[in-house]
């Protein structure tokens, strides 16, 4: 087994076992390094000069993340007043973020308008109540291109079927609400799904909107979306999204299009995925090994209100063993089902996966949980959220967030 934390010095001064000893079980750990090397790729993505990274905050939202991101230059994107509130928090500027709204009240775009913060909608009813709430206004537009990309149906985010975007042919419609409200379209936007692994269909769909945006003559950015994908079976030695020849191919496409646009226009990517996953690693106890008929379970404090990827869309994320004690050898591989604590027979993290023989006592770390890890986390059975640690470019480990406490479930009570 290749064991990922060690190739990077992943925990840096400590053991997996001694920050649990540290910090609890389960926690989830971040390596400052690994985050920091992710957004320089990605800045440094494509030559063509007006180019910024926007972070799609709803993959990961703690606050000194958050403030890394920002120090590296990267601006944001926001899907809720909360991750308003939390990039501000964290040093964004409002200038800095776009709000991609889906399906929001009144109250909600008031509070963005509020804020000074351009706002994106979806639907003509939306563009209606925007142009009703701030006459004469800057807006942008999020088009749904006609065909998506993802790993599974739920995150296909483009295409005839799903919820977001206005379809191409309602571009006139578009053009006829803005002007009944004398709005001024700033940015075109799409998003076609998430976790691509081959840059040509990203390409091919930013070819799309750029043609489109040709006869929108007054643009100020083209957000051409996100979706990078990062290796999820790095031991079976799965590729990276290779962004070289990627990068220098929508450099030329970009290039040429502001030439026949006439000037550069901004154009700006999402990724959320990209930026975090890989720099994060969710450690939890096992507690109890069982067989039942043919399976082997090996039960852990994993349930899927730690982790909820695997339930959702049947994700996979390597598993690494740290054996405790450390001087433990691994035994000869064993086929096992790893599971959680919560009271549900979906709560699966692996099903049938090779692994070293496991012991109860040992710990586990699941790869590459730093996207939609924790802010898909949740209090369901009743189960506390766990810590969160910063390993800093030193080595050391820094608490970024409390575990909660069972005073925690009581706070929304009077």
């Amino acid at each position: 087994m290749n064991y990922y934390t060690k190739e990077t010095n992943f925990y840096g001064n400590l053991s997996p076992e001694k920050l649990i000893e540290r910090y609890g079980s389960p926690l989830y750990v971040y390596n400052e390094s690994i985050l920091r090397e992710r957004c320089k790729e990605l800045t440094s993505f494509v030559s063509y000069p007006d180019f910024k990274v926007n972070y799609s905050c709803k993959a990961n939202s703690n606050l000194s993340l958050l403030k890394i991101i920002h120090q590296e230059g990267l601006h944001a994107d926001a899907i809720s007043p909360g991750e308003v509130h939390v990039l501000l928090k964290a040093g964004f500027k409002p200038k800095e973020i776009l709000y991609i709204s889906n399906n929001i009240s009144k109250e909600e775009m008031e509070y963005v308008i509020a804020h000074g913060i351009l706002l994106s909608v979806d639907s003509l009813s939306q563009l209606e109540q925007y142009g009703r709430l701030n006459p004469g206004g800057n807006i942008a537009i999020r088009l749904n291109p006609g065909f998506g990309i993802g790993h599974h149906k739920n995150v296909i985010t483009a295409g005839e079927n799903t919820k977001f975007g206005i379809g191409l042919e309602n571009i006139p419609h578009i053009k006829q609400i803005a002007k009944k409200f004398n709005l001024k379209i700033m940015g075109l936007n799409q998003h076609l799904g998430s976790l691509f692994m081959k840059g040509d269909i990203f390409i091919e769909g930013a070819n799309l909107l750029l043609k489109v945006a040709d006869s929108f003559p007054h643009l100020d950015f083209v957000d051409i979306g996100g979706g990078f994908g990062i290796p999820y079976q790095k031991q079976d030695n799965e590729p990276r999204l290779e962004l070289i020849e990627f990068g220098n191919k929508l450099s030329e496409m970009l290039t040429k299009w502001a030439q026949d646009y006439g000037k550069n226009v901004k154009v700006m990517i999402e990724p959320g995925r990209y930026i975090v996953a890989e720099c994060g690693v969710l450690l939890g106890s096992v507690h109890n090994i069982k067989q039942n008929h043919s399976t082997r379970y090996i039960g852990t404090d994993l349930g899927f209100n730690v982790l909820a990827r695997p339930m959702l869309y049947d994700s996979h994320h390597d598993i690494e063993i740290y054996k405790n004690p450390p001087s433990c050898k691994f035994d000869p591989h064993e086929k096992v089902t790893v599971v959680g604590n919560i009271c549900e027979s979906g709560d699966i993290i692996a099903k049938e996966r090779l692994l070293p023989k496991v012991d109860e006592g040992d710990i586990i770390g699941i790869m590459d949980a730093g996207a939609y890890g924790y802010s898909m986390s949740s209090n369901y059975n009743n189960r506390l959220r766990p810590a969160e640690i910063l390993i800093d470019l030193e080595g050391k480990d820094r608490l970024i967030r409390r575990r909660e406490t069972l005073e925690d479930l009581m706070n929304c009570f009077n």
